[in-house]
């Protein structure tokens, strides 16, 4: 097998049973019994060994995993993402490969068995017979592929992780490998262009194609923390490489077009590039066929050229352009991402007679739909609420702001009832007293007071879990500094910290307002508390806070328009009873309006008749939604007007009788009847303000007990978004704290400064992958020093006759000798030197004649010298 071309290499899986997790997601979640899906939960397992398994670059395995694939992508509408089966995957690339990767994510998983497809599709490519046009067209379909399933993972899959993606499919790497596979594809029809006898000009349009998508592997590579040198320094050698095949395929083709000046230029680029693309092989990062070919090349270059130079010198004399002048080669584009449809539209291939088999857990109610249930009944809830019965509440409201305004229905029960209490307010003070009024509000209070305390320390708990990440976070941020610990702040954090920190800000909104009418209801209560312990007390205390009337007949003046204005308040008072009573049974029709059969009809609808593209989602159900809401309430919604229009009728009628009245009233004496009047008025203002505070402590409960699950909600979220940062940060610690990849010694030692070598210690080497050559060696300060990394071209579109300066030298310059190891070993035999000691200046005899007077002096004077040696024995 030939190895001038890169595979990406299989993620490893460790299996799992992802039908017990959905056997027990169904179990908890569901209303419907998990032995119903018995044969689908084996299926799936199946399925997923089968994927997992593909180890191999055989044909089969293309199936298994697209099958597999689309099966993820179908229970994706049925499931959540967050199932509870812990997937677990091993990197391919990068430098911890052997440092497992867990999540509870389904789009993990598919993104898995995704990369391993598009590694398939380009181990199947290598593994086809090059050596054949035939061969060549199907490893460039292969590459061709693989580059579509990676384009695919990149734009459709990783958006939906929710979490930060491995090493090895962050951005970069995947953009990488997009453009390693296209080029590598490109290659294959430059290869077929030359066994096919093309012309050189269409082979050099092809080369420098191939040239531009290696530079830009290249590049994507140099951002990525998971592509090791060695590739990267294969991309680059490959980009010199096909720069110069396309310069001499151009200068043939000015051979045959009689541009000789412009052939010898050309050529001479070409050998510059070939020069540049054997730097690359130093340090032994390259493969052997690689080399082979740049060497093939060079000689074959070098041959043209003192051809070239020798027959334009003694025969044509054609000016050889500079560089600069040479005009940019054009592209031929060959290679493109091609994504399998079984990956674009994967429900395409779930059927009976399908190549995929049929959809799984097809009888089980969608995840989606449940969803969509939710949202059904949420929004029928506030339609009814807000826009119905608040309203028709609303006008209620108005009617006792016009009762309160008019002293109604005090006014004329004073006359009315010149003694005693009237009918109504002993009725009503009958209802207080069997409700309990004043301590019924007051456990109210208590209860939402406790209510609220609740959601609060819920809230403060998830919201202190995120300051608390979040100080971590600053504390590392400080240690480490913001040029290596690069991870995004927890409020900037796009997949769910901006999300968390937004609810934040929401939560402390509401309970903002929610405190402020709390208030305002506790301030309503405080001002009728007194006057509803009135009314709740027996009828004689009653009596006594009702003065009596003087007059015990109601005059024949007044009788006339006493009549008429009961008979209009007993008509408003009418119609907000049958108000009461329309609320009461729209508040019955809501609770009986049961969707789920409805829209388990319109999900199948969906799926049989194929009228979504994808997996179904909450919206599809949007249109269903309006016409149900529509058919059911808009009579309701029409009788809110008329109520209003109505009312604002028998309103207009009550002020005009009452305005007569009170004219009528100024005509007789009315001395002793207004103290009564206005002790009935307060009795009955006091019991319509009791029946709007149990009003408002119902909506205070339901608010807090609404907020509790979303509470919660958040602060389960809070807690998944700590646990995964705080893992994360372990890893990028771990990271960190390792010899970074710019002090290992991946190149020659010609960039070092000359010193002894010091043994080295087998603790601290690091064999970062077996196409690393070389020693790392641990100098006397205990540092590496970092070589200069190859730099590769931008843009890609860049002039290929400039990738190599003029001045260079064609052939790659020798690398000095290593040092001895051995150097650096103690000899017993010779002194310990210290710091500072001068160098020996005379010849060996010398110096020993120096040491020994040196030696002689020291023991004359019995002081040690400290720039001599010590000797042992």
């Amino acid at each position: 097998m030939q190895n001038n071309i890169l595979a990406v290499p299989f993620r490893k899986g460790t299996h799992l049973s992802l039908s017990a997790a959905i056997r027990q997601y169904i179990s908890t979640k569901y209303d419907q019994h998990p032995d119903m899906f018995r044969q689908d939960l084996e299926v799936i397992d199946a399925l997923r060994r089968d994927a997992v398994n593909v180890r191999e670059p055989h044909p089969s395995g293309v199936a298994r995993l697209q099958a597999y694939a689309g099966q993820l992508v179908w229970i994706g509408g049925k499931f959540p993402i967050d199932i509870g089966a812990d997937f677990t995957w091993y990197p391919a690339l990068g430098y911890n490969t052997e440092r497992p990767i867990v999540h509870n994510n389904l789009k993990f998983e598919l993104a898995n068995i995704l990369y391993n497809l598009a590694a398939l599709y380009s181990q199947l490519a290598i593994a086809s017979n090059r050596s054949s046009t035939d061969g060549l067209k199907t490893a460039a379909s292969y590459f061709s592929l693989s580059a579509g399933v990676l384009t695919h993972l990149k734009n459709e899959v990783i958006p939906e992780l929710r979490t930060t993606p491995p090493e090895d499919m962050e951005e970069h790497t995947l953009g990488s490998l997009i453009q390693l596979q296209l080029a590598q594809a490109q290659e294959c029809y430059w290869q077929k262009a030359v066994m096919d006898g093309y012309k050189d000009a269409s082979i050099a349009k092809l080369a420098a194609k191939v040239s531009d998508l290696y530079n830009e592997a290249g590049e994507a590579a140099m951002r990525s923390e998971a592509i090791s040198s060695s590739w990267i320094h294969h991309m680059s050698a490959k980009h010199h490489h096909f720069a110069a095949a396309a310069q001499y395929r151009a200068a043939c083709d000015c051979l045959e077009k009689r541009k000789y000046g412009e052939e010898v230029a050309r050529l001479r680029d070409a050998v510059a590039c070939v020069a540049e693309g054997l730097k690359e092989s130093r340090g032994g990062y390259l493969h052997k066929a690689v080399v082979e070919d740049l060497n093939g090349l060079k000689r074959r270059v070098e041959e043209d050229l003192k051809r070239a130079e020798r027959d334009n010198d003694v025969i044509y004399l054609n000016p050889v352009p500079p560089k600069s002048e040479l005009k940019i080669l054009d592209r031929a584009t060959m290679a493109a991402a091609r994504i399998p449809p079984q990956l674009s539209a994967p429900l395409d291939y779930l059927s009976e007679k399908g190549e995929f088999g049929p959809p799984l857990f097809t009888k089980l109610v969608p995840y989606s739909v449940h969803i969509a249930v939710s949202i059904y009944e949420e929004r029928r809830d506030r339609l009814v609420n807000q826009n119905i019965i608040a309203e028709l509440e609303t006008l209620n409201e108005r009617i006792h702001e016009i009762f309160s305004s008019l002293n109604l229905p005090g006014s004329f029960q004073a006359f009315e009832k010149p003694l005693g209490l009237p009918g109504t307010l002993l009725q009503h003070a009958e209802e207080i007293r069997q409700a309990d009024a004043l301590n019924r509000l007051q456990r109210s209070f208590a209860d939402i007071d406790k209510l609220r305390a609740a959601d609060l320390a819920v809230f403060e708990e998830g919201k202190n879990l995120l300051r608390a990440e979040e100080e971590e976070d600053a504390q590392l941020r400080m240690k480490y500094g913001t040029d290596r610990w690069t991870r995004p702040e927890s409020r900037s954090e796009p997949n769910q910290g901006a999300k968390l920190w937004g609810q934040v800000t929401d939560a402390e909104g509401w309970f903002a307002n929610s405190g402020s009418s709390d208030a305002v209801v506790r301030d309503k209560f405080h001002s009728i508390e007194p006057t509803l312990a009135v009314l709740a007390s027996p009828d004689h205390r009653i009596i006594d806070f009702v003065p009596s009337s003087r007059r015990t007949e109601i005059p024949d003046a007044l009788k006339p328009a006493i009549g008429r204005l009961r008979g209009v308040y007993g008509n408003v008072i009418r119609l907000e009873s049958r108000r009461r009573k329309k609320a009461e049974a729209l508040r019955a029709k809501a609770r009986d309006d049961d969707i789920k059969s409805d829209i388990l009809a319109e999900a199948a609808r969906l799926e049989r008749t194929h009228a979504v593209a994808t997996a179904i989602v909450p919206a599809h159900f949007e249109d269903f939604f309006e016409k149900r809401l529509d058919s059911l309430y808009e009579p309701d919604l029409e009788l809110v007007q008329a109520e209003a229009s109505e009312q604002e009728k028998l309103i207009s009628e009550l002020i005009r009788v009452n305005r007569e009245f009170e004219s009528q009233k100024k005509m007789v004496d009315n001395k002793g009847n207004k103290e009564r009047e206005q002790a009935i008025q307060k009795l009955e203002n006091a019991y319509y303000k009791y029946k709007e505070l149990i009003s408002n402590a119902e909506a205070g409960r339901k608010f807090y007990n609404d907020l509790s699950r979303i509470i919660g909600g958040f602060r389960d979220g809070a807690r998944n978004f700590v646990a995964e940062r705080r893992r994360e940060a372990r890893m990028l610690e771990d990271e960190l704290s390792m010899p970074p990849l710019s002090n290992l010694s991946l190149g020659g030692q010609q960039n070092r400064v000359q010193q002894p070598a010091q043994p080295v210690n087998p603790s601290n080497a690091w064999d970062a992958g077996t196409s690393y050559q070389g020693q790392l060696q641990q100098q006397a300060q205990n540092s590496f020093l970092p070589p200069p990394r190859q730099q590769v071209q931008s843009p890609a579109e860049a002039h290929i006759q400039s990738w190599a300066p003029v001045s260079e030298t064609v052939a790659p310059q020798p690398q000095p000798p290593r040092a001895n190891p051995m150097q650096g070993v103690w000899n017993p035999g010779v002194g310990i030197k210290f710091a500072n000691t001068p160098p020996p200046t005379a010849s060996s005899n010398g110096g020993n004649a120096s040491g020994s007077a040196q030696q002689e002096k020291g023991k004359a004077s019995g002081t040690w010298d400290r720039n001599s040696a010590i000797r042992f024995g």
